[in-house]
């Protein structure tokens, strides 16, 4: 049953308040829908430092985001894209991730882009899950000009951008269930 499943949401800016904040709140909602529990990794609450920093291998958030990736059954991963790639606090979050937290969980990914759409970041973030055993779900959004991409009230105005939102959520709960049950 969904109500079983938890997923953490990692979003690649510092604050949830974003774009990726809120694309991850999209999902979610779908996701709440098939009766996943859903949680966010808030950085601006809980930074994580920066992975080799002075004294990072003891920080109390590290710990707490380790655990709650542990607890975890699934994951969604939503960054901007800089530069051709995924940014440098969706980086930094997956670097704290080992095979021992994420191995045989499945993950769904997008990304946001300022301009038209682009599969790098979105294929940079699968090679980085697959790297620590994830399984990688088939679909994944990538949101281009996402400066016109939301309503007033934060809603996308791309009907199929929205319909592949709900596909993914529908996606990444089935196979988290599946996964689950192996």
């Amino acid at each position: 049953m969904a109500g079983d499943i938890r997923i953490m949401g990692i979003c690649g800016t510092y604050g949830v308040d974003s774009a990726n904040g809120r694309m991850l709140e999209l999902v979610f909602d779908h996701c709440r829908k098939l009766g996943a529990e859903c949680t966010i990794w808030d950085n601006a609450e809980h930074p994580l430092p920066l992975v080799g920093a002075e004294g990072c291998w003891d920080d109390e958030n590290v710990k707490a985001f380790q655990e709650m990736a542990t607890s975890s059954d699934a994951f969604v991963l939503s960054s901007p894209e800089y530069h051709g790639t995924m940014s440098g606090v969706m980086k930094n979050s997956l670097d704290w991730l080992y095979s021992k937290h994420t191995s045989g969980k499945p993950f769904s990914l997008m990304c946001t882009l300022g301009g038209q759409a682009s599969n790098n970041t979105l294929n940079h973030m699968r090679i980085a899950a697959r790297w620590i055993h994830g399984w990688v779900t088939p679909e994944q959004v990538a949101v281009p000009h996402i400066k016109e991409a939301f309503d007033d009230d934060g809603n996308l105005l791309d009907e199929k951008i929205v319909e592949r939102v709900e596909g993914m959520a529908k996606s990444l709960v089935d196979i988290a269930e599946y996964l689950k049950s192996r």
